[in-house]
């Protein structure tokens, strides 16, 4: 994969808003003055680097401390909803029968259900919590890993070394873990890049609805909302945060398309 000038780029983008995600809250109150929550002038004021935001804050300080709640929140909810996936997709495909068929249908179900609407009913009964956003981006995840999974775990069962380990009576969950998910993992792959990508736009969407991370937390989709009011006066409240989750979904889209080829030239050679 790494072979491709695209998988490169992307790993290059991604690598650089994730390096200013996980060491930008370190390098606070010391590399600008403040801290992401402290008041350093009056609002929408062209002090320091950058300015300041809607109630006076250093822009900078809350961009550099506005990325890392997002990745971590995207990737626990990805991981969640590709393990739920997968699981669910790798039973069904290999069950069969009317399991197979509560399962899809189950999918089925969640899948009518708009991913924003299902966030949005589900936040503002439970709140706009860490772990709501996680779960609930992870389940509206499930279904569609579960569809992809359940189709690459379906041409693995029939193969011989499957029947072979049924013969000698080897439990399923090992047949599962250790010869049809080593098999899918290219699908998966490809998958877990896409959904990682939603995940972020969703955090994000939701926090700049006001139902995802609360002030006076930074978050990326946050201060977007916060200083949108100002745009032509103080654009950088809006263009930082903006520019940072536009390179992350370009740098994880070029990554996926790379996974994708690469999973497609191995299928070829088989």
């Amino acid at each position: 994969m790494m072979k491709q000038k695209q998988a490169k780029i992307g790993m290059v983008l991604t690598g650089i808003i994730v390096l200013v995600a996980v060491v930008g809250p370190l390098l606070l109150p010391w590399a600008t003055g403040y801290t992401s929550t402290e008041f350093s002038g009056r609002p929408f004021q062209p002090d320091g680097l950058f300015g300041t935001d809607n109630l006076g804050r250093d822009i900078l300080s809350r961009f550099l401390d506005g990325g890392l709640r997002l990745l971590i929140y995207a990737a626990l909810a990805t991981a969640m909803g590709m393990i739920l996936g997968a699981a669910a997709g790798m039973i069904a495909a290999y069950q069969g029968g009317w399991l197979d068929s509560v399962i899809m249908r189950g999918n089925d179900v969640l899948l009518a259900l708009p991913q924003l609407v299902f966030a949005l009913l589900a936040i503002t009964v439970l709140g706009p919590q860490g772990w709501v956003l996680v779960a609930v981006i992870g389940i509206t995840h499930a279904p569609r890993i579960a569809r992809v999974t359940r189709s690459a775990a379906a041409g693995v069962i029939t193969e011989d070394f499957v029947h072979a380990a049924e013969m000698y009576a080897v439990p399923r969950w090992k047949i599962l873990g250790k010869d049809v998910l080593p098999n899918i993992t290219g699908p998966l792959m490809v998958e877990l890049g896409l959904r990682m990508t939603y995940s972020i736009a969703a955090i994000a969407s939701l926090s700049f609805l006001g139902l995802g991370l609360q002030p006076p937390t930074a978050g990326w989709g946050l201060m977007i909302n916060e200083n949108r009011i100002a745009l032509m006066l103080q654009p950088w409240g809006v263009i930082l945060p903006v520019l940072a989750i536009a390179i992350l979904t370009v740098g994880s889209n070029l990554i996926t398309d790379a996974l994708a080829r690469a999973s497609a030239n191995v299928e070829e050679t088989k």
